[in-house]
């Protein structure tokens, strides 16, 4: 696939393939760490509308490598190339514009690239539902997307700001909604790997951005806004930088009272039975012996024999298990499940606990199954303690 993807990105008019080649030669450079000869390159080819080179120049001035650190100028080229359709500078584009606090100028950026599975936008537009910024609250959707952007993916760790987020909004969020959350989860998890072959689909045929497929009962919003060109090759050497550090919720709504079921106990084992004890045996009288007879001595009564105990019945036992699950993921590629299988199942939270693999269309759902709801909540909270994201269901 990324031969064709290379290919596919020579399809344009001819003019256009030496401009490619030195988008490459300033990738090479920047890897060299010669900064100032990748913007030598790119800067010629960005001022003539190249958006991959315009992306890179952005990415220059947002890090102040080879050039002046420069925010204003990097948003400016990253609204430019993201208006060619590059994927990629839209994606920047909105991150800039959602921390600058012009929400919503971002949303439609935020959104179109939570659909393709960024975990960035997926943890800001989390937030957004949380907040009720600029969306109509939906904690449901919120756990959803908050929960995709921990996942670990491609054997990239989950964002950490997400696994922070979801245990705030543990806090607030009842567990039937976090159950609805996780089957949500899993149906977003489907769209954005069906999106994806759709947009990767396009870029071979050298087609306009195909509409995104959302479940969002807001307007749906294609990849790019309408109007915009469907520059659909892919970046010819981009260069990337750590994501940022989005901002934290603000504080929530009061807290919901959770009410906790009453634990049911085993029913109390019953008192031993004792068995009656046996009458001694009565004594029997002996005659007075005949005068000068030598008195033989009475034989002495056998004892009675101790009353036997009944045996005392056998405590119940403790079922096994339980039907709670942790779903430890939802996955679009098996081996990035056998991966986290293959780390996680020695862990004392679930050495000894049967893996199931659910499908859910294209996605997968890893889960370690046979627990009790305390036990599934206590290892859980372990599990997310270490880094990990795990989810506890009730199927």
């Amino acid at each position: 696939m990324r031969k064709g993807l290379v290919v596919a990105g020579l399809l344009g008019a001819a003019a256009s393939a030496p401009a490619l080649a030195d988008v490459k030669a300033g990738a090479d450079a920047w890897g060299r760490g010669d900064f100032p000869a990748a913007v030598r390159e790119w800067q010629p080819l960005a001022d003539k509308g190249d958006p991959d080179a315009q992306f890179n120049m952005a990415q220059a001035y947002k890090l102040g490598r080879g050039v002046p650190q420069d925010l204003t100028r990097a948003e400016m080229l990253y609204a430019k190339a993201a208006a060619q359709g590059h994927l990629q500078a839209g994606d920047n584009y909105g991150l800039l514009l959602f921390q600058r606090g012009q929400h919503a100028a971002a949303l439609p950026y935020i959104r179109a690239a939570s659909d393709r599975g960024d975990p960035r936008s997926q943890y800001l537009l989390g937030l957004a539902y949380f907040n009720a910024d600029g969306v109509n609250k939906d904690w449901v959707r919120a756990y959803a997307l908050e929960s995709l952007a921990a996942q670990p993916t491609s054997g990239a760790p989950g964002l950490p700001q997400a696994k922070a987020a979801l245990s705030e909004m543990d806090k607030y969020i009842a567990i039937e909604d976090r159950q609805r959350a996780i089957s949500l989860a899993t149906e977003l998890a489907a769209q954005v790997e069906a999106n994806r072959q759709r947009q990767l689909a396009a870029v071979d045929l050298g087609t306009p951005n195909p509409p995104v497929v959302t479940t969002s009962t807001a307007t749906p919003v294609r990849a790019v806004p309408t109007g915009m060109a469907g520059n659909m090759r892919p970046a010819q050497g981009v260069i990337r930088e750590p994501a940022p550090a989005p901002v934290m919720p603000r504080e929530p709504a009061p807290r919901p009272v959770l009410a906790t079921a009453a634990p049911v106990g085993l029913p109390p084992a019953p008192a031993p039975r004792v068995a009656a004890p046996r009458p001694a045996p009565m004594a029997v009288a002996v005659a007075e012996p005949a005068p000068k007879a030598t008195p033989m001595p009475a034989p002495k009564p056998t004892p009675a024999p101790k009353p036997a105990l009944a045996p005392k019945p056998a405590p119940h036992a403790v079922p096994v298990g339980g039907p709670w699950k942790l779903q430890l993921g939802a996955f679009g590629v098996a081996g990035n499940a056998d991966a986290l299988w293959a780390r996680v199942k020695s862990m004392p939270e679930i050495a000894g606990h049967p893996r199931a693999n659910v499908p859910v269309g294209k996605v997968m759902r890893l889960l370690a199954t046979g627990y009790s709801e305390e036990n599934a909540q206590s290892a859980c909270r372990k599990l997310t303690g270490a880094g990990l994201s795990c989810m506890a269901v009730k199927d």
